[in-house]
């Protein structure tokens, strides 16, 4: 018996929901165990993390994403407040981090060491008061009226926003004198009870650092003698003990955490100090103090931030509970698919469960949507940072490529200049290295971004390819396609810019494309009954390109527009931000369209049957060869992906034709395509859009943890990969037929695309199988012979257009079906998508009502 028939042929369904009850009930645990009693991961923020790098420079709280915090952050947590540190030199270095980052222009260190035992006091230029008071002892006149002499004030305003006390080492240093550990504790206790004795709270954030630990080996003689670990281990356990009182039934996982006095305790600070980073045992490097000073802004701000995407700062914050809209388009895109197989069963009861088939796609689009809210828009997965590795990403490349290469298949035939099998593969093999560069979160790196961004106008290039083609073949530019092409590209992104909260270009992909796709449209549609003229057609696309460059060059004109939406439509969009994204590729898309034209032509022509073909065949091989090693030398030595983004909308078209030349190069290359390749190119789309919430995390800034545990990264990943690939790919086909519901079917059938029955003949009727620019044929009207439509990078092949194409007679989407029943009235196409724009109208304009309410 052959191994494909011993493996079962829904393995992959079976592996992937196997993968994701495990998730299911990995969260469920999590939540029962951990996260009943920290809800905020504030505990989490406070007590475990680790280290991501070598450097100190990406700290890892437990379960949770750590906001960087700059000046501009830390206004509006702090604007014309004051924070108040107390301590010894270990809490004045964390000071000084603390108000570095708050006011870069404030000093980071005290002036001299003649200021070094002294009190300091700045104010930062958002108002924030910023107070340092020199006391070692904790028992100053200054801090004893800090602490017992103030009655703080009702006023919000008056109280401090951050009290950070610090102290213990001087104890033990001179125990002598001050009575060491015993008078330590005594203190402790007096102060413990004065702060949480007041009904009214001394600051919005009190927090004792613990004792630092001391690298022994380091410390100078005089210190060595009085100064031990194990004092210091000791002085940290009662600490925690007076903050957390034990309690009966600490034990039980049903039971809420413990009281404790409302103080936060940072033991994690000394989990965060590495041996080589001190030089006399006691004072840690800058890097790991700002570290540490970053966290107390965390644990201070972040339920502050307004509570809006990106949802990146996940310790210590709560999720907003959805408007009463949101909750309402949410809850109906996940209950339409079940309530209308429901409807339909009952309507045909004879028909069983069967009937469920019709409406499968509204079930998965909207389970998928739930699952997306879920793992982005609660904590019922945890969330991390990103980091870089290089070592990781060139392993996971490497694997990927494994894959691909382990799946090539071979056809016994010349499948042509950019068949349908190689641009599936080409989206595949490019999704992969864009998913692996935001996993990795690699774009601070330039001799990695660089070509990513190649990448990302590569898709650019083929939908310009692709739609000219179609339209110099079918000249079909009437609404159906229109509204068919733009309703599978952004019905998924829509809706979840409604279900998720964000903005719509901030899923940047499916905006761009749909915009070049109507400027593709608008330039082959005018005067279209001139296209057989290419005189005529490069003029109409050279205008274009002139006219859109002037567009987005007058960037008063594109604020006018956004300004015009957000008045009418209550549409909010960035026009900086979408300036950015359309002149990065400014010109890619034309380029595509002039190679459609060029390969139309040359194929209309027989120029592939001249004898010189084959010469001019090996110099664009050679010249693309050359062109590779060039692009490759000249992105790594720009010195910086902001010089190189200059460049780019220049020079990003070389590197991509090189390679359709290089892939196309022989019959060999042209009839090989990878399978796992040219699956994850036909749901490319798809894995864009749905990565930003399911697979990463924290609307793509950091990454989802279905199993909790940084150390288990690894596993997480397998795992979440998994999920991802299966549930991208189902929605890819629920979208495809979901836009066959809102659209309908066409009532005359269309030009099929078909592969070729051979290899290209030329005249001599000998096969050619190096000709470098066969391709798929078509016949036109007049018999001449055309190239089939090539994918674009959202045309999935054999899909919802071919079953379309291919349909002869109109029939009703299911939808629609359950909706108006036997109904003579059918709503157009027109009906259908102006009903649905007006309801998005009304949506956008109760929008800002539902959220204020």
């Amino acid at each position: 018996m052959s191994s494909k028939r011993l493996l079962n042929p829904s393995w992959h369904h079976y592996v992937a929901l196997t993968t994701g009850a495990i998730a299911i009930l990995s969260g469920i645990l999590n939540y029962i165990i951990f996260d009943r009693a920290d809800p905020l991961h504030c505990n989490s923020l406070l007590t475990r993390g680790t280290w991501l790098d070598e450097n100190h420079r990406n700290w890892q709280p437990e379960g949770c994403m750590l906001h960087v915090y700059q000046s501009k952050d830390a206004v509006a947590c702090l604007t014309s407040r004051r924070v108040v540190f107390v301590g010894d030199s270990v809490t004045r270095k964390i000071y000084f981090q603390f108000m570095h980052i708050v006011d870069s222009k404030l000093p980071s260190a005290p002036p001299d060491d003649n200021h070094k035992h002294s009190d300091h006091s700045f104010t930062s230029e958002s108002g924030t008061t910023l107070d340092f008071l020199w006391d070692p002892y904790l028992n100053t006149s200054s801090t004893l009226s800090l602490i017992h002499g103030n009655i703080p004030s009702r006023d919000i305003r008056d109280r401090l926003a951050m009290l950070v006390i610090g102290s213990g080492l001087w104890y033990l240093r001179y125990a002598d004198t001050t009575g060491g550990l015993p008078a330590w504790e005594a203190n402790m206790e007096r102060l413990l009870e004065s702060i949480s004795a007041p009904q009214i709270k001394l600051a919005d954030e009190v927090v004792f650092l613990p004792v630092e630990d001391i690298v022994s080996s380091k410390l100078s003689p005089q210190r060595a003698e009085t100064m031990r670990s194990s004092d210091v281990d000791a002085m940290n356990s009662d600490l925690y003990h007076r903050i957390n009182p034990p309690s009966p039934d600490r034990y039980s996982i049903f039971s809420s955490s413990p009281p404790t006095l409302p103080i936060s305790l940072p033991l994690v600070f000394n989990k965060m100090l590495d041996d080589d980073s001190t030089e006399d045992g006691l004072h840690f490097s800058d890097d790991i103090v700002k570290a540490q000073a970053n966290i107390l802004l965390n644990l201070r701000c972040n339920n502050l931030w307004p509570k809006s995407s990106p949802f990146d700062k996940t310790c210590c914050r709560a999720y907003p509970s959805p408007s009463f809209l949101q909750f309402a388009i949410l809850a109906a895109v996940v209950v339409y698919g079940p309530i209308m197989w429901y409807l339909a069963y009952t309507r045909n009861v004879t028909k069983g469960l069967s009937v469920a088939n019709e409406y499968r796609p509204a079930v998965i689009f909207g389970l998928a949507i739930g699952a997306m809210f879920i793992a982005d828009r609660t904590g019922f997965w945890l969330k991390e940072q990103k980091q870089f590795s290089p070592t990781t990403f060139g392993f996971l490349l490497l694997c990927s490529l494994g894959l691909g290469l382990s799946t090539l298949k071979r056809a016994d035939k010349d499948m042509g200049f950019l068949n349908r099998e190689q641009t599936d593969e080409w989206k595949g093999w490019m999704q992969v290295a864009i998913l692996v560069y935001h996993y990795i979160g690699a774009s601070k790196i330039s001799g990695i971004y660089n070509p990513i961004r190649v990448l990302v106008a590569a898709y650019l290039f083929m939908t310009g390819y692709g739609h000219t083609s179609f339209y110099i073949k079918k000249a079909d530019f009437g609404f159906l396609r229109v509204a068919q092409v733009m309703v599978r590209l952004n019905l998924l992104t829509l809706v979840l810019a409604y279900t998720m909260d964000v903005s719509y270009i901030s899923y940047y992909f499916s905006p761009l494309v749909s915009m070049w796709y109507l400027i593709v449209y608008g330039t082959m549609a005018i005067g279209s009954q001139y296209n057989d003229r290419t005189t005529f057609l490069l003029s109409k696309i050279l205008i274009s390109m002139g006219a859109v460059t002037w567009f987005m060059t007058e960037t008063w004109i594109l604020e006018a527009v956004f300004a015009f939406l957000e008045q009418i439509f209550n549409i909010h969009w960035s026009a900086r931000e979408w300036n950015f994204r359309v002149t990065l590729d400014l010109w890619i898309v034309y380029f595509g369209m002039l190679l459609a034209i060029a390969v139309i032509k040359i194929q209309a022509h027989r120029l592939t049957d001249h004898p010189l073909w084959p010469l001019a065949v090996k110099v664009a091989v050679g010249t693309s060869a050359l062109i590779m090693l060039w692009f490759f030398g000249f992105e790594l030595v720009q010195e910086s992906k902001f010089t190189y983004n200059a460049w780019h909308p220049y020079v990003s078209f070389l590197p991509i034709v090189a390679f359709v030349i290089l892939r196309n190069a022989s019959s060999s290359l042209r009839s090989c395509s990878s399978r796992a390749l040219s699956f994850i190119g036909r749901c490319s789309l798809e894995t864009f859009i749905i990565q930003f919430h399911l697979w990463l995390a924290g609307d793509t800034k950091g990454i989802l943890l279905l199993l909790p545990g940084t150390r288990w990264r690894p596993i997480n990943f397998v795992i979440s990969t998994i999920i991802f690939i299966y549930i991208s790919d189902h929605v890819s086909h629920a979208t495809g037929e979901l836009t066959t519901w809102i659209c309908g079917s066409k009532e005359i059938s269309l030009p099929t695309s078909t592969h070729n029955t051979g290899r290209h003949v030329g005249s001599s009727g000998s096969s050619t199988g190096s000709v470098l620019l066969s391709t798929d044929v078509h016949m036109s009207k007049d018999g001449e012979r055309l190239p089939v439509e090539p994918d674009t990078p959202i045309r999935p092949g054999r899909r919802w257009v071919d079953r379309l194409a291919e349909g002869a007679s109109q029939q009703r989407a299911p939808g629609y079906r359950v909706l108006y029943g036997d109904s003579s009235w059918k709503p157009g196409v027109k009906t259908r998508i102006a009903v649905w724009m007006g309801m998005m109208w009304l949506v956008n304009s109760l929008w800002t009502v539902a959220d204020s309410a």
